[in-house]
């Protein structure tokens, strides 16, 4: 396991003009785009990658799956299981955090990296995810959720209001207890959310879990460890968290009127 880093990762709001600040405020909405760096102003600098992958994994235990050149000349980033690093090229130096870039605006080059991520990944899970659309769908916003998630169950009996604002809203399984408790043995958080998701109705049976029902136990191969894995990968660590059609991630319950404010500003954005 990777327990040799314990850095706390600053988080960095700007709100300015053109600029769009962190999710968490929802009157403005972070800009993901490399456009105030030229890549010509990026300077390419040479890398062994699988070697690099090979070094780090031995030395840190993460799975590494992908090394690629970062906007910062002599740093590659470092797609990972348990999310996104940055290393110098001779490995010798590794960093927990944020990369910006400061131009005529400020850009969370971090943030645009795993937006990539989180539209591939989330493109695996489309046949495996409980979906409530819109009949006059605008937009598609897809919810790591838990059914033991006072703020999960708050969005839920909210469905109709997001609906009728023309959001589709798509699940996506996140047991706040893990997958497997201390024993090595499932969580029950874990084996209700896949009962729900094996249940030959999962619109119902999520709806009726989320309003306290029982969950009668089912067992099928349905993909709930692996959204969990993905949520971590991507940077999820509560629920619910949002993750727009652009990749943006929004931690914690938006009501209906304050997301699709959201869902505009991000339109407007680009």
């Amino acid at each position: 396991m990777f327990k040799t880093i314990s850095i706390t990762t600053a988080a960095i709001f700007v709100v300015a003009a053109g600029l769009v600040s962190a999710v968490e405020q929802p009157n403005y909405v972070e800009k993901i785009s490399s456009s105030n760096v030229p890549n010509s102003a990026i300077t390419p600098v040479d890398f062994d990658a699988e070697a690099l992958k090979a070094s780090l994994t031995s030395m840190l235990g993460l799975e590494i799956v992908k090394v690629k050149a970062s906007a910062m000349p002599g740093l590659v980033e470092l797609i990972t299981n348990q999310g996104l690093f940055y290393a110098s090229t001779d490995g010798k130096f590794f960093i927990q955090g944020k990369l910006y870039g400061l131009g005529s605006t400020v850009t969370n080059y971090s943030e645009e990296s795993l937006a990539k991520v989180r539209i591939d990944g989330m493109k695996k899970f489309t046949d495996a995810m409980i979906v409530y659309p819109a009949k006059d769908e605008k937009h598609v916003v897809t919810v790591f959720t838990d059914i033991t998630c006072g703020y999960c169950r708050k969005m839920h009996e909210q469905m109709d209001e997001y609906n009728d604002k023309g959001i589709t809203v798509r699940y996506l399984a996140y047991p706040r207890s893990g997958v497997k408790d201390r024993s090595g043995q499932y969580s029950q958080g874990f084996k209700d959310l896949r009962s729900i998701w094996c249940h030959s109705d999962p619109e119902s049976a999520l709806t009726k879990a989320k309003m306290g029902s029982n969950v009668a136990q089912r067992i099928c191969d349905k993909p709930v460890e692996d959204e969990f894995n993905f949520g971590r990968q991507v940077g999820v660590n509560s629920t619910p968290t949002l993750i727009l059609e652009n990749g943006m991630m929004i931690p914690g319950y938006k009501e209906p009127g304050a997301l699709i404010e959201i869902l505009k500003q991000v339109n407007a954005a680009g």
